[in-house]
């Protein structure tokens, strides 16, 4: 597991660490202390991972600032 401070190398792996976290908070075995560590990370990478969300949604937004033609419109996932 990475260190505590450490950056995930991508959005991903920041991802699969969180739901790994997740898991083991949920199953409710860990120590007090040892769970308020992992909700600290859990915290940490849910924070890191909004901030590449939104540096992913304003590179997506200048490429299409390039294309004045080309309107914003809402993103609508193909699951939902």
């Amino acid at each position: 597991m990475p260190k505590k401070n450490e950056a995930p190398a991508t959005f991903e792996s920041a991802l699969t660490e969180l739901e790994q976290i997740v898991s083991r908070l949920e199953n409710g075995d860990l120590p007090l202390e040892d769970a308020l560590n992992e909700f600290e990370r859990g915290v940490q990478l849910a924070r890191q991972g909004q901030v590449k969300l939104q540096q992913a949604e304003q590179r997506v937004q200048i490429l299409l600032a390039d294309n004045q033609d080309a309107p914003l419109t809402p993103f609508t996932p193909d699951a939902e």
